[in-house]
C-alpha cells in the first residue's frame, strides 16, 4: 500500500539524524514506497472548511549534512491530498501546539493522524500518568510552596520539574534541608502560569530511567538511560547514555494495563518511563522517542511496526 504521508514537525536541518526516531520512521516510510511531505505546524490554515498547508515533497537519507532534500512546495488540502499526518513536532506543550491538535482534529474523519490529536491534547506526559497512581511514585502538583514544605517533610527528598517540561529540562532535586526550595518555588511560579510536579526522590535514578516503546498498544522495545556523572537527569539529550534492558514483572504488568488505553485513544506511538523497574512517571505520547537505539541493541525494526499499525487502522477504517 502507497501513502502519501505529511509530517508535521520542526526543521529538518536541526534534526541528529543519528538517533532521531522521526527520521528513522520517515526513511521506513520511504523504503516502503510512501511519499512524504513535510511542513511546519505554523503552517497550519483553516479557510473555506477546509485544513490547508503548503507542504514540501521531501525525499531523507542518513547522509550527515545532506541528509534531506525538498521539492517545490505545493498547497496541500490535508484532508484530501495525503492519507497520514504524522504530528511528530517537539514540545514545548504550548498553546500553538494545542491549536494545532485542535486544527488537525477536523481531517480526523477523512485523513488518519498519528498520533490522534485530541488524545495527545487530552494526555500530556505528566498529567495523564496520574490515572495511574498505583504505579507512580509520591507526586503532588502544585504552585504551593506550603504543600512542597510539607511533601519535602514527608518524604526526605524531593524532584521539582515543569508541568510540561520536556527532554529533562529545568529538573531539580532538593534536599532533606529544604536549602533553596522556596527560591525555586518561586522562580517556577514566576516563569510557568501552571503548577508544578513535585515528587519523591528515587535513589534508583543513579541506576538508570527506562524509555519503553508501546507501538498500537504492544511493548515493541525498552532502553535503559543512565545519568551521566552528577546528573539525576537520565534523558540522552541532557547527556544519558543508553544501555540494553529487559522488563521487569512490575513493567510487565504498567504495560499490560496502559495497552489497551493507548489503542482505544488511538495513540499508536507511546513512550512510557519508569525507574526503578517499578515506578511510572511519565507517558510521552507528544513526539517520543527512543526507538533508534532500541532497534541497535535488540534487531528490531520498530518504524515497519508503526507503519504495520498505521496500515491496520487505514485498513479497518475503509471497512
Amino acid at each position: 500500500m502507497s501513502l502519501r504521508v505529511a509530517v508535521q514537525m520542526d526543521p529538518l536541518e536541526r534534526i541528529n539524524i543519528v538517533g532521531d526516531s522521526t527520521f528513522a520512521i520517515m526513511l521506513k516510510a520511504q523504503e516502503l514506497g510512501h511519499e512524504l511531505f513535510w511542513y511546519a505546524p505554523h503552517d497550519l490554515s483553516f479557510a473555506e472548511g477546509r485544513l490547508w498547508t503548503m507542504g514540501y515533497p521531501v525525499t531523507v537519507q542518513r547522509v550527515e549534512g545532506d541528509h534531506y532534500g525538498f521539492g517545490e512546495p505545493r498547497i496541500l488540502d490535508l484532508g484530501k491530498h495525503v492519507d497520514v499526518v504524522l504530528m511528530r513536532q517537539d514540545p514545548p506543550f504550548d498553546l500553538g501546539y494545542i491549536t494545532a491538535t485542535h486544527l488537525l482534529e477536523r481531517i480526523q474523519g477523512e485523513t488518519l493522524v498519528v498520533n490522534d490529536p485530541a488524545s495527545v491534547r487530552n494526555a500530556p506526559e505528566k498529567l495523564w500518568v496520574l490515572d495511574f497512581q498505583q504505579f507512580m511514585p509520591p507526586t503532588a502538583i502544585t504552585r504551593s510552596l506550603g504543600l512542597a514544605r510539607k511533601f519535602l517533610a514527608v518524604h526526605g527528598e524531593i524532584v521539582v520539574k515543569p508541568l510540561h517540561g520536556f527532554a529533562g529540562g529545568s529538573v531539580f532535586r532538593i534536599g532533606e534541608d529544604g536549602r533553596n526550595l522556596a527560591s525555586l518555588i518561586e522562580l517556577f511560579n514566576t516563569g510557568y502560569r501552571e503548577p508544578h510536579v513535585i515528587q519523591k526522590f528515587l535513589p534508583a535514578i543513579a541506576e538508570g530511567d527506562k524509555r519503553i516503546v508501546l507501538v498500537d498498544g504492544e511493548v515493541a522495545g525498552a532502553i535503559n538511560r543512565v545519568p551521566g556523572a552528577g546528573e539525576i537527569r537520565s534523558n540522552l539529550a541532557v547527556g544519558g547514555t543508553a544501555a540494553k534492558t529487559e522488563l521487569t514483572a512490575r513493567e510487565e504488568e504498567i504495560c499490560a494495563l496502559l495497552g489497551p488505553e493507548c489503542r482505544k485513544r488511538g495513540l499508536v506511538f507511546v513512550g512510557i518511563d519508569v525507574i526503578g523497574g517499578q515506578w511510572l512517571t511519565e507517558i510521552n505520547v507528544t513526539s517520543p522517542t527512543g526507538i533508534v537505539p532500541i532497534d541497535a541493541f535488540n534487531g528490531t525494526d520498530t518504524p515497519a511496526l508503526i507503519w504495520e499499525a498505521i496500515e491496520r487502522r487505514l485498513a479497518a477504517r475503509a471497512n
